[in-house]
């Protein structure tokens, strides 16, 4: 195949998985139209029980069915939520609560992707999604809402299609943006319980601050490598982000660079359910509390005693001086980076210029065949990843202690240089 092969082959498959993108739309978008005319379309109308029976009925510990407001469960909810409406805790006035509720979601990744394809698989009313980036190939090992047809193309277009296809009853809202102050209101206001999957401090504070001013209950979860929290703010209560993290040193962000796929799948799904407690008023959220998880020991923590709502708070505290005004002008970023110049300051020294060599230096030095030992001192799992050929690993909090290992090296270079092979 020539060189103009190769794109156009590209093309083809780029052009295949756009068509396979709309293909899903479309059909989700016929499942959400056919289950519309299921649920409206001529379900006989109840038979209606006296009152006088009803009351006897109740006086005896029995219950008739609701005459009135939409009380009767359609034959598809009942199908689709049976095992919802069995558990004794939820039963049928949970997934009514569930259904009457709506939720945003900020966030389509690791763990926007177990937080939105659970809302919308159990039934709550409308979710929304908000991200402004698009899916690539690294996202897949522990976003698992998104597949490789969708790559290139908005998370939250990935998201909705997701989710659409796993319920087509669930009203889901496309947010194609990156929440700032300056939008987060127009979009927090809209909905009833707002969880946070982000992975940036900047976000986390804003997110809290955001849902202080309106009174909304925030859902909070991070991970970072084989770790992972969870709290409830804002909710009965219990603290806001501000209140538990007064200054942002005191922060670690979540590293996405640094995450093992299922890890944020466990803190999705977790936030998931605290979503549904607060939504249904179900069980004892985490309000006050945080869950810890260790991944490797499989281990759950649950920290009873954290930070309650501090009357100091700059936020929600008895003398707040946070308004909407001075919200939407806010700088988050600048806030969230302004300690890290308060930090000591590392002093490096590096090795004189005589001592250091670029890429291109080295280049000239393997394409003339000269004798040497390249020395590689990164931890080890980055160097299993990728290396130059014939290089020596030696990760540098261990290069003193392993120095004989490197004369020894260095000596077999040095024969080698000049002509003698190391005798056994």
């Amino acid at each position: 195949m020539g060189v103009g092969g190769g794109g156009r082959t590209e093309a083809i498959m780029r052009e295949i998985a756009s068509l396979r993108a709309q293909r899903d739309e479309l059909d989700s978008r016929i499942r959400f139209f056919e289950s519309q005319l299921r649920v409206g379309g001529g379900a006989p109308a109840p038979t209606t029980i006296p009152p006088s029976l009803s009351t006897k009925l109740d006086a005896v510990g029995l219950h008739a069915a609701a005459q009135q407001g939409g009380g009767a469960l359609s034959p598809d909810v009942v199908r689709r939520y049976s095992r919802h409406l069995l558990v004794p805790d939820f039963g049928v006035q949970g997934q009514r609560r569930l259904s009457r509720s709506s939720v945003l979601v900020v966030g389509a990744g690791g763990l926007g992707s177990a937080v939105a394809l659970y809302l919308a698989a159990c039934g709550v009313g409308s979710l929304g999604i908000v991200d402004g980036d698009d899916v690539e190939i690294g996202n897949l090992h522990r976003q698992v809402i998104h597949v490789e047809a969708y790559v290139g193309q908005p998370k939250v277009k990935s998201a909705a299609a997701a989710c659409r296809a796993i319920n087509s009853s669930v009203n889901v809202l496309e947010h194609h943006l990156k929440l700032k102050s300056k939008n987060a209101l127009d979009v927090v206001r809209q909905y009833d319980i707002v969880v946070d999957a982000t992975n940036s401090i900047a976000s986390r504070y804003m997110l809290s601050d955001c849902c202080v001013l309106l009174n909304k209950p925030l859902i909070s979860g991070s991970t970072s490598g084989l770790e992972g929290q969870l709290t409830v703010y804002n909710h009965n209560g219990s603290p806001c982000y501000r209140c538990h993290f007064p200054n942002p040193a005191a922060c670690q962000s979540s590293s996405a660079n640094c995450t093992l796929g299922v890890v944020p799948g466990v803190i999705g799904c977790l936030q998931a359910l605290e979503t549904i407690k607060v939504a249904t008023r179900v069980g004892e959220s985490l309000c006050g509390r945080m869950l810890l998880f260790d991944a490797l020991s499989s281990r759950f923590k649950t920290v009873n005693k954290v930070h309650q709502r501090s009357s100091t708070c700059t936020v929600c505290g008895d003398i707040s001086n946070l308004t909407q005004d001075t919200f939407v002008m806010f700088d988050y970023d600048s806030f969230a980076q302004s300690t890290k110049s308060s930090k000591p300051t590392v002093i490096q020294n590096p090795l004189p210029k005589n001592a250091r060599i670029t890429c291109r230096e080295y280049k000239r030095v393997l394409d003339s065949g000269r004798a040497h030992l390249l020395l590689d001192v990164r931890p080890v799992h980055h160097f299993q990843i990728a290396s130059i050929p014939n290089s020596v690993n030696i990760p540098l909090q261990e290069l003193q202690e392993r120095l004989p290992r490197l004369r020894d090296a260095l000596s077999e270079v040095a024969d080698v240089s000049h002509g003698r092979q190391a005798r056994p």
